[in-house]
């Protein structure tokens, strides 16, 4: 049944996404519900609507044809200023739309209501690391299993294969992944002899780690990653595995920062900033090796999705937040027409960012290459 269902990379993709969007959005809903916020439509996606229903507040579920995002609207949040009048006429709000009305929430709660939505994907990340960490349990101990081979390696060149088991390297026996590391890594250009299993069978091969540089010295590469099927699992209680959530989320989002302030300062290639396609692409080989695998990437994209609302750019969550802090330093809210600007330079940058990483996408998968094949 899941082979059926998470076969094709774009049906994975889409069940990725719509789940973290579902879970933002969610956390903007049920924050604003318990602020007294009527909220009119939860979408998952956009444009025509496929189905949906009207719960008992009249607040319209429902699920649109482009599943590529979603959103919460809430009375009195008709614009980008959230002007405080209503859709159908230009007229100030009764006093009892008032009381439902996002425009009319304290400063407070605003700020709340749009915070949530990031802080919800945070809380998604941990609890999916979590359940990982208590049904497949974490890696302790990686036996020396080839996992995967490279191309064009030193291991392809010896002929080695993924589901490859290394019982020893330079007359020495292996009982980790980190033994092979340090045997290679000591060998740059030196053959060394080998004892494989593979299939039940041992076979004798020859390898030579290339050399590469590592600060001022010279050290062995074999081109193999670790076989996760050959590693020993340690599975945790739910407490410790919880805090070990949290944890992983706080780790991974420090990294994705720091990864971030390097690429800005110019010490990284944007060629690594990916877009859709890419993210389809990695979603659909998670799906491929397994539901762990999906859901480990999906807490991975939770924790993307919650720092990138963060950001400071209006039009995201993190905008709000920055014309809130205005508000809250003024003593009112900045004028209609700033926020307008402003929404209208954060459309801009982020379709502008869009269409980089679309960009860096089809150049990464080499798609301009094969239509280039097609035509000539």
């Amino acid at each position: 049944m899941y082979d059926i269902l998470f076969a094709n990379p774009i049906v994975a993709f889409i069940f990725a996404l719509s789940v973290l969007v579902f879970f933002h959005e969610l956390g903007h809903y049920w924050v604003a519900r318990r602020n007294g916020v009527k909220v009119e439509i939860f979408s998952i996606g956009f444009g025509p609507e496929l189905f949906g229903w009207n719960d008992k507040s009249d607040t319209r579920w429902k699920v649109c044809l482009m599943p590529f995002g979603g959103y919460v609207k809430m009375f009195g949040d008709t614009d980008a200023a959230s002007s405080g009048s209503t859709e159908s006429e230009e007229r100030p709000f009764s006093d009892e739309e008032m009381k439902v009305s996002f425009y009319y929430k304290s400063l407070g709660a605003r700020a709340a209501i749009v915070a949530a939505g990031p802080i919800a994907n945070f809380i998604l990340a941990a609890v999916l690391f979590a359940l990982l960490y208590m049904a497949v349990g974490v890696p302790e101990k990686f036996h020396a299993g080839v996992g995967e081979v490279v191309a064009e390696s030193a291991a392809a060149e010896a002929g080695l294969e993924k589901g490859d088991l290394i019982l020893s390297l330079g007359g020495q026996k292996l009982d980790t992944f980190d033994d092979l590391r340090e045997i290679v890594m000591a060998s740059p250009n030196k053959a060394l002899d080998a004892i494989v299993l593979r299939n039940g069978s041992e076979l004798a091969i020859k390898v030579t780690p290339k050399a590469r540089e590592a600060g001022d010295k010279m050290v062995g590469q074999l081109g193999i990653r670790p076989d996760a099927e050959q590693a020993e699992y340690v599975r945790y209680n739910p407490v410790v595995a919880v805090w070990m959530g949290i944890e992983r989320t706080y780790d991974l989002s420090a990294q994705i920062l720091s990864h971030l302030g390097t690429l800005i300062t110019g010490g990284g290639s944007m060629k690594d900033l990916g877009g859709p396609l890419r993210i389809a692409q990695v979603s659909g080989d998670a799906a491929k090796s397994g539901f762990d695998s999906l859901i480990y990437l999906m807490a991975v994209l939770s924790v993307n999705l919650g720092l990138i609302n963060l950001f400071p750019i209006p039009m995201l969550d993190g905008g709000h937040l920055v014309f809130y802090a205005a508000e809250a330093i003024r003593g009112k809210p900045l004028s209609e027409r700033a926020q307008e600007y402003g929404f209208r330079f954060g459309l801009t940058l982020v379709l502008g960012l869009m269409v980089f990483a679309t960009w860096n996408d089809l150049v990464q998968l080499k798609v301009f290459d094969f239509i280039t094949q097609l035509f000539t």
